[in-house]
């Protein structure tokens, strides 16, 4: 009798691409020899190959995504990557010894960021999950040479020179580098500029919180005497309302927001020197009220292990004399590097897309149509979702 394939369960639970992708189930036969993954096959082999040879499915190869990084950031892309089937993930790359890491998937192989530049024919996209303060600096521009990239840069005020930098690094290679794709810089960074555009007699504001800063508490854990650290950002409450109300009063980045950080401090730290370079730090502190309360390691992990975050964009303005309207966007997220994460994963599908159209350079989410985000066709979005 002819061995015939019969489909198994599929592998939910796997991040890494080698034991699923989209539609790929295992496919065992009655003989029960295994196929191979798919991954482990050549990638002109487009559909699965049947012990008698015959192919039993066909399918559009997964954009092949690799993480450079593996903190929360990174650990976050990890867990995105089952919920999106189109994708696969290759690979991890870190600045530690590989074999100190745990992926997800064990099955994911993980390499010394010492050896990249030899993986870039093997990769799509990588995702960049360093810190915006050091890393991105100097990784994004040097890496954006050799790969297609998204980043979730977030230091806004510095964001024209780190685009310039992507910009001429991604073009002399011929690769596409999207940057400060998160929430903020990220999604709110769209919601400001499409109620800017639908009421331009108005005024924006922006408010995070209450909740923890990644780039922040990330900030202030590289000041020399800091063994540990979390920064949580607070809106101020009656600047809120005042935004609410359609007053359309203008509020000072010290009016809007209380910045709150709790430090561990490394044994014979200079308390006081810690305190004083925090709340002068430009871009992260200097503009606003900061507290600095010092505390135990044992507390912070007690007390501070959760990453939720969230906050809002209100955009208020008139259409006529005495007519108020007001646009709000807001997220309540459970976990801050996760969401970011998500994102980051999305703006990857686009990225490929767009470096197969040929438009390559540094981009930001402002140069991504919305359709490009989705693993859907444009026939698809326009069925259900238009």
């Amino acid at each position: 009798m002819a061995v015939m394939p019969t489909v198994v369960e599929r592998r939910s639970d796997c991040c890494c691409g080698r034991c699923r992708n989209g539609a790929l189930r295992f496919l065992k036969c009655f003989s029960d020899s295994v196929l191979p993954c798919r991954s482990s096959l050549p990638r002109r082999f487009r559909g699965i190959i049947s012990p008698s040879g015959m192919t039993i499915m066909s399918m559009p190869q997964p954009i092949r995504v690799a993480i450079a990084g593996h903190g929360n950031l990174g650990r976050g892309v990890e867990a995105a990557m089952p919920h999106n089937p189109d994708m696969s993930l290759v690979g991890i790359f870190t600045r530690r010894a590989p074999e100190q890491l745990s992926p997800k998937c064990p099955a994911t192989p993980v390499f010394s960021m010492a050896e990249i530049s030899g993986h870039a024919d093997h990769i799509d996209v990588l995702i960049l999950c360093g810190g915006s303060k050091e890393d991105l600096p100097q990784q994004g521009p040097e890496l954006a040479a050799l790969f297609n990239t998204v980043d979730s840069f977030d230091t806004h005020a510095r964001i024209p020179e780190y685009f310039a930098a992507m910009d001429a690094s991604a073009r002399s290679g011929g690769r596409t580098a999207l940057i400060s794709a998160g929430w903020d810089p990220g999604m709110f960074s769209i919601n400001r500029v499409v109620g800017e555009a639908l009421l331009p007699n108005g005024d924006t504001y922006t408010f995070w919180g209450d909740g923890l800063s990644q780039g922040h508490s990330d900030a202030v854990r590289r000041i020399p005497g800091v063994a540990g650290a979390v920064q949580y950002t607070r809106p101020v409450p009656a600047a809120v309302e005042q935004a609410r109300s359609g007053a359309r009063r203008v509020l000072t980045t010290r009016e809007k927001h209380n910045r709150e950080c709790f430090v561990v401090l490394d044994e014979g730290a200079d308390a006081d020197q810690v305190r004083d370079t925090i709340i002068k730090m430009p871009h992260y502190f200097a503009d606003y009220d900061t507290t600095v309360n010092f505390i135990s390691a044992a507390e912070l992990a007690r007390d501070h292990s959760a990453m939720s975050h969230g906050g809002f964009v209100i955009r208020s303005g008139n259409t006529a004399a005495g007519t108020k309207q007001t646009i709000e966007y807001s997220l309540k997220l459970e976990s801050n590097p996760e969401f970011t994460a998500s994102v980051l994963v999305a703006y990857a599908r686009a990225v490929h897309r767009l470096h197969q159209m040929g438009q390559y350079g540094a981009k930001t989410v402002f140069d991504v149509a919305p359709g490009l985000l989705s693993p859907k066709s444009a026939e698809q979005l326009r069925a259900e979702q238009l």
